[in-house]
């Protein structure tokens, strides 16, 4: 068997060196890009504005304290997805098994094609100069022989370089990083950890696996140890069916009026059902999601010293049909049912819905006549009109749902 090689490439920057390029203008100055409401979140932050301790996911608010001087965009996704396709079709000129995770990053298996390019870091080297030729922006790489090596490889490249991990260092690569660099380590995770003296990955894979299964369960203990050690065999996925489809808003302010909560869901059960159809999907659980107006603490933050983010009450509540469905008002007649199910007589911050159980519409069976679900049809029908007409064209009486924060991604289903 051949050695086997994951590259995962992380685009620098990726909106915020967008806009650079687009407006030579902000180069070298702190662009951020999102954040700009009351309430909004940060997408991206250039190299300039991180030496202020920006960073992504970081509240508007925050960015603001912390470097007054920066330029707030507000985003362009179609920009973005642009740009992104643009790199792809690069990552395709090196191999074909690629799995994107976002707009600018991926995992590339380039098992077979290392030879060709006179081994993993030529390969890597000339990856790199193809997407800077092509989109005038640079991509950080790591190389090594699983996902999750070559992953954390990268951030040791940033920005602009490429790291490699070879088999034989592995262990040695990974035992003295700090546990929440490991996959499925969040905060809270990694508190219990750090309180029974489990700091670095070296101690994850040292400690008995039965002192770890107290705190999170047999299988979970032996996954964890495994990852610790490097020990990763998953292949990088080039296909990968989705699980769910989901849609949701923060506001700008909080919401109490039923009318307010009723366009929301009507509005995210209508672009959920839209992407659907569009991937030719059905579903059959809908959940609704809901993020309290009250604060309840603050959740540990990302970087030692930095004031966390604060946590607001989460509630979910989940319904199965019988029969599947990609039909907005049915997805919306559900979520507002499990509305009044939760007796949320409070603010709200959020609200998401979701659906689950997904299988794909060309696989129904048809009834005794063939006939064809009306829902269906007119849900079809709509898309027709604004695939050829644009976004807009048509839709749901409903009153628009102002966003604090806009997607940082374009979701599957989306065009």
């Amino acid at each position: 068997m051949p050695q086997r090689w994951i590259l995962h490439a992380d685009m620098d920057a990726f909106y915020a060196s967008v806009e650079q390029r687009e407006r030579p203008e902000l180069k070298g100055k702190p662009v951020i890009v999102g954040g700009a409401s009351a309430r909004g979140v940060v997408s991206a932050a250039s190299y300039e504005a991180r030496k202020f301790g920006v960073h992504s996911a970081m509240p508007g608010f925050r960015a603001r304290q912390l470097c007054p001087e920066g330029v707030f965009l507000p985003g362009n996704m179609e920009l973005y997805g642009e740009v992104s396709r643009a790199i792809r079709k690069v990552f395709e000129e090196f191999t074909p098994e690629i799995e994107p995770l976002a707009l600018d990053e991926a995992f590339l298996d380039i098992t077979g094609s290392a030879k060709l390019f006179g081994g993993p870091v030529a390969l890597g080297e000339q990856l790199r100069d193809r997407v800077r030729e092509a989109t005038q922006l640079t991509v950080s790489a790591g190389i090594a022989p699983s996902k999750l090596v070559a992953k954390i490889a990268c951030t040791f490249s940033k920005p602009d370089g490429l790291h490699w991990v070879q088999p034989d260092e592995v262990e040695s690569f990974l035992r003295g990083l700090p546990i929440r660099r490991l996959w499925g380590v969040g905060p809270v995770l990694g508190e219990k950890l750090t309180a029974i003296g489990i700091q670095t990955l070296g101690d994850l894979a040292r400690t008995p696996q039965a002192h770890l299964a107290v705190i999170v369960g047999e299988d979970r203990a032996a996954d964890l140890q495994r990852l610790a050690r490097g020990d990763d065999s998953r292949a990088v996925s080039v296909s990968r069916a989705p699980k769910s489809y989901g849609e949701e808003n923060t506001f700008p302010s909080d919401v109490t009026e039923l009318l307010d909560v009723t366009n929301a869901l009507t509005t995210h059960a209508e672009a959920v059902a839209r992407r659907m159809r569009h991937d030719n999907y059905r579903g059959r659980t809908i959940t609704l999601k809901a993020k309290l107006g009250r604060r309840t603490g603050r959740r540990t933050p990302r970087v030692s010293g930095e004031q966390g983010d604060p946590v607001y009450p989460l509630v979910s509540r989940s319904r199965t049909l019988q029969v599947a469905t990609s039909d907005g008002p049915t997805i919306r007649d559900v979520a507002l049912a499990l509305w009044r199910e939760a007796k949320i007589g409070e603010p709200v911050r959020l609200l998401g819905v979701s659906v689950s159980k997904l299988e794909r519409r060309d696989a129904e069976q048809l009834d005794l006549f063939g006939a064809r679900n009306q829902t269906d049809a007119l849900g079809d029908a709509m898309d027709a009109i604004t695939d050829r007409y644009g976004k807009g064209a048509i839709s749901r009486a409903v009153d628009g749902v102002e966003k604090a924060t806009q997607s940082n991604s374009i979701k599957r289903g989306d065009k």
